[in-house]
């Protein structure tokens, strides 16, 4: 350092008698401060001109600033505008405008139109990415996002599926069936399309070929045998799932038996144990559990208090959007099991929780599900799994064995029932469309089963004791 030497020449100097040592040690000092504030505007000047460098070249990569020529051009101003809105980074968002700007000047030179942006296309156009040496987004996964939009906007085709093998062609039409005529819902066709291949892979059934070998005994002997290791909720999903694909077998005249009676009946213990609800104190663990500083604290605390409070099932809680929600009249919109729609009234406390989320954790995107996730891009969340992981997580950080969230809603019918509540208000505050789902909660009801316990007969002559 300049410092550094100057002091010492002036402590040699002193030495030798030309200088009076305390005029050293004030030579010193102002050497030291002189260098102190030079090297204070050296780094403040390396800031201000990294900052400078720093702002061009954001400047000069900005998304806006790619060009986008050739059949995707009318769409790249609204793709920015998406993925802005989906919370992406900005980095994020110039690497996608980046790989439309490619991808639409290679449709452009080999003669494609927008309209022309099939599978095939893509894979050419991945396939001549690669060879011209790109390395990073060279894969299919990268133009996912995009070919959403597209296919969104109606711009590209929808994939076609093409059934690998006879028998998942016969699965597709089933599904078909399955939605289109008995109006079942998509997550229920999915459990009847898995029940399905469960069953053509037991019975080694590759095509309509195999049907006119299948025999009711190969259908009792099959059932039995998944009753062996299925628990008692499963079976019964597996025997319904069977006995519909049979019947539909039957009626497009692929079966000519109907061999959906020689399907067994699953044992039904729905009865067979007393709903549990949590302990007391469980419930308020859970919500002081949530870090409410926090975004996912934030939703978190949200999700748990709507579980709690009004009894929600994990996927009526996932479907909710900002629409659903009447402020004015407290009103909460509930979209339940085959598309049910029911207004509740919203608790203080729950609309408290939700309008804190809203305020100070959920994330700005264009999404209108009210709860969606902490990361971009922020979607909404997913049906099951994301709801059930949160109150699992919240039992780990309460030190509570985990427990799923429909434990949630048996603890809102057992402290309503504790409370006084007929099993009609139950039924219909948990909006179930038969009163046999509510019936299961009045064997929590310990004293009103007690009234009607007929007393022990006592021993008398005769009856052999002793």
């Amino acid at each position: 350092m300049p410092s550094a030497w100057l002091c010492r020449a002036c402590e040699e100097v002193a030495s030798v008698g030309l200088v009076l040592p305390g005029v050293v040690g004030i030579i010193s000092n102002l050497l030291r401060i002189v260098t102190y504030q030079s090297l204070i505007v050296t780094i403040a000047s390396s800031v201000l001109i990294e900052e400078a460098i720093m702002e061009s070249s954001q400047r000069a990569g900005h998304p806006s600033r790619i060009q986008v020529s050739g059949p995707l051009a009318p769409y790249a101003e609204g793709w920015r505008a998406e993925l802005a809105a989906r919370g992406f980074a900005r980095h994020s968002v110039l690497a996608h405008a980046q790989l439309m700007a490619h991808l639409s000047g290679w449709m452009m030179a080999a003669g494609h139109d927008a309209g022309s942006l099939t599978g095939e296309v893509v894979g050419g156009y991945l396939e001549a990415r690669r060879a011209a040496g790109y390395r990073a987004r060279s894969g299919g996964r990268a133009l996912v996002p995009l070919l959403g939009y597209l296919r969104g906007l109606g711009v590209v085709p929808q994939p076609a599926a093409v059934p690998a093998t006879p028998a998942e062609a016969l699965l597709a039409e089933f599904s078909g069936y399955l939605g289109g005529e008995r109006g079942l819902a998509a997550v229920t066709v999915r459990r009847y399309l898995r029940f399905a291949r469960v069953l053509f892979t037991g019975l080694g059934i590759t095509g309509e070929a195999d049907l006119a070998a299948v025999t009711a005994a190969d259908i009792a002997a099959f059932t039995v045998s998944q009753a062996g290791w299925r628990n008692p909720a499963d079976m019964q999903g597996l025997v319904t799932a069977v006995r519909s694909l049979l019947r539909f077998l039957h009626v497009t005249g692929r079966v000519t038996a109907q061999l959906a009676a020689a399907v067994p009946s699953a044992p039904g213990r729905r009865a067979a144990s007393l709903p549990r609800g949590v302990a007391p104190g469980q419930a308020a663990a859970l919500l002081a559990s949530c870090d409410r500083d926090s975004a996912a604290g934030r939703r978190d605390y949200a999700i748990l208090t709507l579980l709690i409070r009004m009894g929600l099932r994990a996927g009526e809680v996932s479907r909710l959007t900002l629409d659903d929600i009447d402020w004015r009249a407290g009103e909460l919109t509930v979209r339940g099991k085959g598309d049910d729609h029911a207004r509740l009234p919203l608790p203080a406390d729950v609309g408290e929780a939700v309008a804190g989320y809203l305020r100070y954790g959920r994330a700005r995107t264009g999404d209108r599900h009210l709860f969606v996730t902490v990361r971009a891009p922020f979607t909404r969340l997913a049906r099951n799994t994301s709801v059930c992981g949160i109150v699992r997580q919240a039992c780990q950080r309460a030190g509570i064995e985990p427990f799923g969230p429909h434990r949630l809603r048996h603890a809102v019918a057992c402290d309503l029932l504790a409370d006084g509540a007929s099993l009609e208000e139950i039924g219909q505050l948990l909006r179930h469309r038969s009163q046999r789902a509510t019936a299961i909660y009045a064997k929590a009801d310990i004293e009103a089963l007690r009234a009607l316990a007929r007393p022990c007969p006592a021993a008398g002559p005769g009856t052999g004791a002793s």
